[in-house]
């Protein structure tokens, strides 16, 4: 017996595949839970699909957290896809919402509404950006360990908050900025079709933007080059160098875009917490996506949506939420396992014993 990497596999095989991942993950999540929590897991399954989406709160929420995933994901596949390990996105995060949080505190009382939002766009996107710039930088001219490099940043980009935080605190001696500008709602993205409306069609378009850039453009194709051989890029005429910062400029503009639209459009306010994870939950997604961004919204999708429905289950079972991490952790080892299986296959060779 022997494993063997396969040349192709046709659509509907992998999907056969996958789907039967899924579906063992979810006979594997059932015994668990019978075994751990002595509950029906089939009433477990309904909780959580009621914390996610069982009111009409309930499911912005999740829309919420599904298109803020989604945002980060999107933003780190350039990155990841010229094979630069940014692993940074937390820090660009919270430097985004960082300079947010300083527009709607010192514009957002004097200027019209419209004017601030924009102002917090531009500079949230490009303080990501220059948090992108900074480790891409000494890749390109030093060679340095990227991953070690963004890193290191995200601790940089907390203890900046944290000064912030000291800095803006209100009221005085809370330790925490408190909701800004809750008065006039200065800086605040308006609701457009329901709470979250408008961040929905900002991250459609920047998702839509980054699939276009990536398979359609000159840029998109210069990254696939670098990500896949330094050296046959230069052979083709690339500038490795060029590509590497623009590249990881609008990786970085993109993860400070998702702050501003965190703490404009959701939070209002600011603090160490505001990324969330999110950057580290967003690698996942976009490996399990294989970078492709239609399918990165599914993936999104289904991690925001154990995640809401966590909540749920701990109060209607009392239990941790932990419970839900287990589960989400086991259908996630299942389905990032199966690829294994699409890459490869199992060849049975079966040898006749000499006759004597």
């Amino acid at each position: 017996m022997r494993m063997i990497k396969r040349g192709s596999i046709s659509r509907s095989k992998a999907l056969c595949i996958r789907l039967a991942a899924a579906v063992l993950s979810l006979l594997v999540c059932a015994i668990v839970i019978v075994a751990i929590t002595k509950q029906n897991p089939l009433e477990v399954y309904a909780g959580i699909v009621d914390g996610a989406v069982g009111t009409g709160r309930r499911l912005w929420v999740t829309i919420r957290e599904t298109i803020f995933l989604l945002i980060v994901a999107v933003g780190l596949t350039p990155a990841f896809k010229m094979r630069f390990w940014n692993i940074g996105a937390e820090g660009q995060i919270l430097m985004g919402g960082a300079v947010s949080a300083a527009v709607m505190i010192y514009l957002g009382k004097s200027l019209p509404n419209a004017l601030v939002i924009l102002l917090i766009f531009v500079s949230s996107a490009l303080i990501g950006m220059l948090w992108g710039l900074i480790p891409a930088y000494f890749k390109a001219r030093y060679n340095t360990n990227e991953t070690l490099f963004t890193l290191m940043l995200n601790y940089v980009a907390m203890q900046i908050v944290t000064f912030c935080i000291v800095y803006w605190e209100n009221p005085p001696g809370s330790n925490t900025v408190g909701v800004i500008n809750a008065a006039n709602r200065g800086g605040w993205i308006p609701p457009l079709f329901g709470t979250y409306g408008m961040c929905v069609l900002l991250v459609a378009a920047v998702t839509v933007f980054i699939a276009i850039y990536m398979n359609r453009s000159k840029h998109g194709y210069e990254i696939a080059v670098v990500g896949e051989s330094q050296n046959t890029a230069r052979y083709a005429g690339i500038n490795v160098k060029k590509v590497i910062i623009r590249t990881m400029m609008l990786s970085g503009a993109i993860c400070g875009f998702a702050g501003a639209l965190i703490v404009s459009g959701s939070s209002h306010t600011i603090s160490t917490g505001t990324a969330g994870g999110r950057g580290f939950t967003a690698i996942i997604v976009a490996w399990m996506s294989k970078f492709n961004p239609a399918i990165m919204v599914i993936v999104s999708l289904f991690l925001a949506f154990m995640q809401q429905g966590a909540i749920q289950i701990a109060s209607q079972f009392g239990l941790n939420e932990n419970a839900s991490d287990i589960i989400t952790g086991i259908i996630l080892f299942f389905l990032i396992g199966c690829e294994f299986f699409v890459n490869y296959r199992l060849e049975v060779t079966i040898k006749n014993s000499p006759k004597h």
